[in-house]
């Protein structure tokens, strides 16, 4: 089976990774994780989140990924021990400590190695699976040739990272953002030290920023050379965010399963629900300068997000519809979500809450009504028009 793998960093992004097409999820809890900046779960959460995947059908990945210093271990057991109650399906981890302790208090969730631990080739991978790792997260910087010769020589349970994301150099191995602002990006405090730019003189400065990861020219290759599990970073990105790639790559699979995959299907929406350019970076070179930003870049805010489904009432087809980001009467939008093709649509009228016609929908969050001739449900969503559908 190939698994599509989504992030959460909180129960609403768990949700709708799920709806729009994850077959698993991975999150942090409040201690141990690597996204102290993310919502992340207390153990109420997890078991909650637990429960709401299983009852689907689906798995939930546990981060327990920081360098672990002396003070960190207080708890370590008893938290496994919690994991393990409550039923989660796997921990993330990179720490032989915890792979250790969670082998000594025999727990029944599998183990998998972080992309902390830099796994780049078969002697390592197989070091870990004699400690009873029974799946490795590859590093960003693995190759087709890495990929490949690891699962020749071990056979092991591969999950690969398809989208989002790099580090700039090997990940896991990051020591900048300790040495410049004392957050240790390897405890859960990463201060995005690969996003600054740094001043050469007065008139020049230089950024050591990669582009961001994105495997969808390579999703049928990967399946053919036994990638397992095809990971998304962005524990800390929206919901659109989320929906959006992760109902991308579920398409363009299960197309591939199918021998059903066109190449307009892998020109998606994928460069525009994120505001860096991206590329599919190791897999087939080294990267170049095509592959990252030298001098300078434009990070505009994202604002294609106009709308969230709330509900839809069939018999009036009137849609009432949560606003995200500005939008008014004449634009030209496109629904889409789980269920339904994407589909572009005019605004020809907007009504607020008390049933009064508006022309535009302004403030943060409001609930306004809009009639839609297409047949929607909770959790759809309406954004900017920015490629019309038919052109690919």
């Amino acid at each position: 089976m190939i698994e599509l793998l989504s992030p959460a960093g909180k129960m609403e992004n768990l949700e709708f990774a799920l709806m729009y097409g994850a077959d698993a999820v991975y999150f942090g809890g409040q201690n141990y994780s690597l996204r102290a900046n993310a919502q992340n779960f207390s153990i109420d959460q997890i078991e909650e989140a637990t429960k709401y995947a299983h009852e689907r059908g689906k798995k939930v990945f546990v981060t327990v990924n920081i360098v672990f210093h002396n003070e960190d271990l207080d708890g370590l057991k008893a938290y496994l021990k919690k994991l393990d109650g409550i039923g989660v399906d796997a921990i993330i981890a990179s720490d032989i400590t915890v792979i250790k302790y969670a082998k000594e208090l025999k727990c029944s969730f599998d183990i998998h190695l972080s992309t902390q631990a830099s796994t780049l080739n078969s002697m390592a991978v197989k070091f870990w699976q004699n400690l009873g790792v029974k799946r490795v997260v590859l590093a960003r910087e693995s190759s087709k040739e890495d990929i490949v010769s690891i699962k020749k020589d071990t056979g092991i349970d591969v999950e690969a990272f398809i989208h989002g994301a790099m580090c700039c150099r090997f990940s896991g191995k990051c020591i900048l953002s300790n040495y410049v602002t004392n957050r240790d990006s390897n405890r859960g405090g990463c201060a995005q030290i690969c996003r600054w730019e740094f001043s050469i003189d007065k008139d020049r400065f230089m950024s050591i920023m990669p582009k961001d990861l994105n495997m969808v020219t390579f999703i049928d290759d990967m399946i053919d050379i036994g990638v397992n599990s095809f990971k998304i970073e962005g524990r800390m990105r929206s919901i659109y965010y989320v929906a959006t790639v992760i109902l991308t790559y579920r398409r363009i699979i299960d197309k591939i399963i199918n021998k059903t995959i066109t190449q307009k299907d892998k020109m998606y929406y994928l460069n525009i629900c994120a505001n860096r350019e991206s590329t599919p970076q190791f897999y087939d070179k080294l990267p170049g300068v095509k592959e990252q930003y030298f001098n300078g870049r434009e990070e505009a805010s994202n604002q294609d997000f106009l709308g969230l489904v709330i509900d839809y009432d069939k018999d009036s087809k009137i849609a009432k519809i949560e606003q995200r980001n500005f939008f008014k009467v004449g634009d030209n939008v496109q629904f889409f979500g789980p269920d339904i093709e994407t589909t572009n649509y005019k605004i020809v009228s907007i009504k607020d809450e008390d049933n009064n016609e508006i022309d535009v929908a302004r403030h943060p969050q409001m609930i306004v009504y809009m009639k839609v001739d297409i047949s929607l449900k909770y959790g759809d969503m309406m954004r900017l028009k920015v490629y019309d559908i038919n052109d690919f």
